[in-house]
């Protein structure tokens, strides 16, 4: 699934440091499928630990998880609308991504300076909410007059448009972006075709102090972001970017003794790849046999055949059934042969959702 989140941030809040933590923590440059991965991409596992159950499980050859794409986004400052400094660049960065993560500085430091000389939170997500807010308004903006000589004209699609769109811009006036607005079931699919920059979702993440990660209850910069993500209805994960580059570069276990020593479970770089895969409304299915265990990403929502041809497009043209088990199921019963023992392996049609953690053994004639 080509499908990427965006990091952006302000000078100096710790993007750069995160993304080279990304980079640092594994390319799957021998899995991924494409060869040349462009400078300013990303790419880790999305950590699963039903993987390395279902790989003790069935001991196969090869374990192959399935990964996840970062994008970098040009660096950005007040004005970027209207092409100020990288805005062009920034801006066409964010039409390509299919959600956003920005990075927000919740840490003092008087050794890192800050691009408007004081440490607020508030005021930086903001300064690039508020780029993005007026580069939709523009774009609605222009498409309106059109609409409205097609509505004096009756045309009922363009007056159905037109309605959508007034509510839109009054948001945004009201600096309120789209994704944080109400739609019918109807005005939400027309939204979609809009491809406007303030509908992606974001998720806010929130720079802290190495030594504040085991006592985040002190912190005020964090309850400021939080709440104003509370408010359009956005998450918010919390980080320490420089802690993230340091375990980048450690084996497994050795990241096990880090992060027991700073008092915490999950790196934020693991925690943070699971929330963008979630926002994007991403899922996964595995395949389980003697040659290779592999998870591989499809979207909610999709059919059998479709997620049969993520793996190979004649899987999908030839499909006959799928052969499918739960993770839960298949853990429970202990191996493929007792579960379908205890009838959990159904044979599903073209009409199933496949639902996350489904394992499964595709039928199909070409």
């Amino acid at each position: 699934m080509a499908l990427t989140a965006g990091i952006v941030g302000l000078p100096n809040v710790g993007k750069s440091t995160l993304f080279n933590a990304i980079t640092k923590a594994g390319a799957l440059a021998a899995n991924y499928p494409f060869a040349t991965i462009d400078p300013n991409v990303g790419i880790v596992e999305v950590p699963d630990e039903r993987l390395n159950v279902l790989t003790k499980m069935v001991e196969p050859k090869k374990t192959v998880p399935t990964a996840f794409e970062f994008t970098d986004i040009a660096g950005i400052v007040k004005g970027a609308s209207k092409g100020e400094g990288l805005g062009n660049k920034f801006l066409a960065h964010i039409r390509e991504v299919d959600a956003i993560c920005q990075v927000v500085r919740a840490f003092d430091d008087e050794n890192v300076t800050h691009v408007s000389g004081k440490v607020d939170p508030i005021d930086d997500i903001e300064i690039i909410n508020m780029e993005l807010i007026f580069a939709d308004l523009e774009s609605v903006e222009k498409r309106i007059p059109r609409l409205e000589k097609m509505a004096k004209q009756k045309d009922k699609d363009s007056m159905a448009e037109l309605e959508l769109l007034s509510k839109i811009k009054e948001g945004l006036e009201n600096d309120r972006p789209v994704r944080a607005l109400e739609f019918t079931a109807e005005e939400a699919k027309q939204v979609k075709n809009l491809h406007l920059l303030t509908q992606k979702p974001m998720l806010y993440v929130a720079n802290v102090a190495e030594d504040e990660l085991g006592n985040l209850e002190q912190n005020e910069y964090l309850k400021s972001i939080e709440a104003y993500a509370e408010k359009e209805g956005s998450e918010v994960i919390v980080i320490s970017a420089k802690v993230e580059e340091e375990i980048a570069v450690l084996d497994e276990d050795e990241k096990e003794m880090f992060l027991e020593d700073l008092g915490i479970e999950e790196s934020g770089l693991d925690k943070l790849i699971k929330a963008a895969y979630n926002l994007l409304g991403l899922a996964t299915y595995f395949t389980a046999g003697v040659e290779e265990v592999r998870a591989w990403t499809f979207r909610e929502g999709m059919s059998a055949p479709e997620c049969a041809g993520i793996i190979h497009t004649d899987f999908q043209k030839g499909f006959i059934r799928a052969e499918t088990v739960s993770y839960d199921d298949l853990v429970e019963n202990g191996n493929m042969g007792k579960a379908k023992e205890a009838g959990k392996v159904r044979l599903e049609g073209k009409d199933y959702l496949m639902k996350d953690g489904d394992v499964v053994h595709f039928r199909f004639n070409v």
